[in-house]
């Protein structure tokens, strides 16, 4: 599991997310910061796209600059709802990714993910995709997703959250051992009713402000 989960502590990501974590944090202030939190992010997961040269002219001289290799196309999908935090920041980075959404809701009793919604482009088998959820607590849902996802066949998969619990990234990784999974901590554990502690609450209460 270790090779497999990369922890971005970057001291400003760190610093957004303990402002993300106070009670007192105004839906507004926690939806720009977690936007924010997912451009930093953003920047890591992509760090080894790979590039190609290009002749461009500067205006002063002529020279073989780097680009984004054009073949390297992103889809970003996001586990609804409170996917959206994070794709929305990820796209101020990625505007030119495609957008894949996929619908599920943890039963209260029994904690397993049901799905209700699934969409993603239709050349995503040409794509590597990036799966976006703020929370990866139990791992049901992750994993869910992740295996709704495998059948689309994109090129390669990378699932990003602001916070884990010890408990979801061992039953995912045990799942899903072929994808790599970036988050930018990894909490103590979960309590009694599936949350992350001290984790921030409900993600997708406290960005929608439905709660």
């Amino acid at each position: 599991m270790q090779n497999q989960v990369t922890v971005i502590d970057h001291p400003l990501i760190q610093h957004k997310l303990t402002l993300m974590r106070k009670a007192e944090t105004s839906t507004t202030k926690f939806r720009n910061l977690l936007k924010e939190i997912s451009l930093l992010l953003g920047y890591e997961v992509t760090r080894n796209l790979p590039l190609k040269y290009e002749e461009i002219k500067t205006p002063l001289a002529p020279m073989n600059a780097p680009v984004l290799a054009p073949d390297k196309k992103l889809v970003l999908v996001s586990i609804m709802r409170a996917g959206q935090g994070i794709l929305d920041g990820m796209l101020e980075l990625m505007p030119s990714a495609r957008v894949g959404h996929i619908g599920l809701y943890r039963d209260p009793k029994t904690l397993i993910p049901i799905e209700y919604y699934f969409k993603v482009p239709h050349d995503v088998e040409q794509r590597d995709m990036i799966i976006v959820d703020p929370m990866l607590a139990t791992g049901n849902s992750a994993v869910a997703a992740v295996e709704r996802l495998k059948s689309t066949n994109p090129l390669s998969m990378r699932f990003v959250c602001l916070l884990a619990a010890p408990e979801g990234l061992q039953h995912f990784c045990n799942v899903h051992p072929d994808v790599p999974i970036y988050t930018a901590a990894i909490d103590e554990y979960l309590d009694e009713h599936g949350y992350i502690i001290p984790g921030l609450g409900d993600a997708g209460d406290r960005l929608f402000g439905t709660k």
